[in-house]
């Protein structure tokens, strides 16, 4: 009976020591719950873009063309001069450029009345004639970038007749255009302001720039899939003395902005244009800062792990554990790691670690890989081996996710709206990128994005008037 009772309790000490072995053997930490930023704001870069307008002497003429028509100068009485004058634009204004200045060319058709005759004795005998005079305004405009506008200062060099008529006064004969000076010299000042009003009215530049900024500040979502979005917002123009040469206008203009990227947001950045204000600056900066996103779905960065890990054994001793699954996602800006295992120790537990940009090898990896609290107090109890071992360590060297093809397309997407993109008509954006800086790491629900400085040079060309 006695070795009955010892076999009995034999058998149970046994079971229990089993029980409590298999017990101790499974883990079943605490699984971290996802948590991630659903809005994500990039912090606004600011920006400096050149605007170099371009306005061809083509469109200036045909502008002008329009504005200034038909009879331009009348004087309906012989009162004061004896003289009577009509003046018409006969052909179209051609205008050129010679040593920084316009010169244009007016076809004229004057109608002028002249009373002539001679008073004595208490006598005048008068009589009138009409004439009809055909000639050609040589006329030179300077000009000056005030308020938005191309402001000329015009004067008339000289008016070129085809025909001199003259008429019989007192047995003399006197040419027309002598007798038309008087006249002219009201109607030159006249002519040069109506000039004047014309230029200005063509150059207004003002609409066409502010047209063309509305257009480029309205956010642009670059990657609908995992719905990035780009935005500007003008802050400030500066500007710089016209320069006229090689059959245009060229205004040096400048661009003060705002430049943001955000993931899961469409940009908040508003364009104001009676905030947008307008300075004199004698050089104008032209260094532009973007950002460029690569992504690498959470999917895909398991699928990684899941090669290099898998399969592997890690071993101390007699005790070995077997990694069979890897999962990956994002909790408080750092990236968990789901590792389950067999063999000594059976159950998942996890690791968390800070996702950060390798910009030598365009890659992501994580830094500062450690067990979470619930998994590091578990496998402590088991003992310390696992704790620590080479998992940490192992997962630190080979946990890395490569980006250099979604860099790759960024970039890509970034130069094609540096290589002469057209987002209007009239409005070309050219540029380059001159480097790459890496900037921070964002956990968004689908993916994990590294965010990367692009620096470069870039300009908003704006040319032709309709």
């Amino acid at each position: 009976m006695r070795q009955t009772l010892s076999l009995l309790s034999a058998a149970f000490g046994l079971t229990f020591l089993l029980s409590a072995c298999g017990t101790t053997k499974k883990i079943q930490a605490l699984k971290p719950a996802p948590n991630y930023i659903t809005e994500v704001i990039y912090d606004k870069q600011t920006s400096f873009l050149n605007l170099p307008i371009e306005i061809a002497i083509s469109d200036l003429q045909n502008q002008t063309n329009k504005y200034l028509n038909g009879l331009i100068y009348e004087d309906n009485s012989l009162e004061g001069d004896n003289l009577m004058m009509k003046v018409w634009k006969q052909a179209p204004i051609t205008i050129d450029e010679k040593n920084g200045k316009f010169e244009l060319v007016l076809p004229l058709k004057v109608w002028v009345k002249v009373r002539y005759g001679i008073e004595k004795f208490g006598f005048s005998v008068y009589d009138t004639r009409e004439i009809n005079l055909n000639g050609k305004a040589k006329i030179s405009s300077t000009v000056s970038f005030q308020n938005w506008k191309l402001n000329t200062s015009t004067q008339i060099i000289g008016i070129n007749w085809t025909e001199s008529p003259s008429i019989s006064i007192a047995d003399k004969d006197i040419p027309i255009t002598y007798l038309l000076n008087p006249a002219l010299n009201l109607f030159k000042p006249q002519l040069t302001q109506m000039i004047d009003q014309a230029i200005a009215q063509t150059l207004d530049i003002k609409p066409y720039v502010l047209q063309a900024l509305e257009q480029m500040s309205k956010p642009v979502e670059i990657n609908p899939t995992y719905h990035i979005w780009f935005a500007m917002q003008p802050l400030e123009i500066y500007t710089k003395p016209a320069v006229i040469a090689n059959k245009k206008i060229a205004l040096g203009l400048g661009m003060k902005a705002y430049l943001e990227t955000c993931v899961n947001s469409k940009p908040t950045l508003t364009f104001d244009k009676n905030k947008l204000t307008l300075s004199a600056m004698d050089k104008i900066p032209n260094d532009f800062s973007a950002s460029l996103a690569g992504l690498i779905t959470y999917q895909n960065a398991a699928a990684l792990m899941q090669k290099n890990f898998v399969g592997q054994q890690f071993q101390s001793g007699k005790r070995a554990i077997t990694i069979n699954k890897v999962d990956l996602w994002g909790k408080d800006g750092k990236l968990i790691v789901e590792l389950g295992m067999s063999g000594s120790v059976n159950g998942s537990f996890y690791l968390s670690g800070i996702p950060t940009y390798n910009s030598e090898k365009k890659e992501i990896y994580l830094d500062q890989v450690d067990f979470v609290l619930d998994s590091k107090d578990k496998l402590l109890k088991l003992g310390d081996w696992l704790v620590h071992g080479l998992i940490a360590k192992k997962i630190q060297q080979s946990c890395t996710f490569p980006i250099t093809d979604q860099l790759a397309e960024g970039e890509k997407t970034m130069k094609t709206y540096l290589n002469n993109y057209q987002p209007i008509k009239g409005v070309t954006i050219i540029g380059a990128m001159t480097a790459l800086n890496p900037d921070k790491i964002i956990l968004a629900p689908n993916a994990i994005v590294a965010i990367i400085t692009a620096k470069g040079q870039a300009a908003i060309r704006i040319s032709g008037m309709n």
